[in-house]
């Protein structure tokens, strides 16, 4: 017998824990999708802003501490 299926029923505390909670709460998942998309989830940038946002980069100096002499 492999040592897969003689441990395929396992599952830990934290597995157990997370289906409880979304067992007791209906909707997290959906919740929980609307907040990555609120944080990670971002509308494409046509070519005329990205075109627009490189013009507009200032440039640094290599080591901004030096003064100009």
């Amino acid at each position: 017998m492999s040592l897969f299926n003689q441990h395929s029923m396992y599952e830990s505390e934290h597995t157990k824990f997370i289906k409880e909670l979304k067992e007791k709460t209906p909707g997290m998942d959906e919740r929980q999708q609307a907040g990555r998309a609120l944080l990670w989830d971002k509308a494409p940038i046509t070519l005329d802003e990205q075109r627009r946002i490189a013009e507009s980069r200032l440039r640094q100096q290599a080591y901004p501490y030096q003064t100009k002499v």
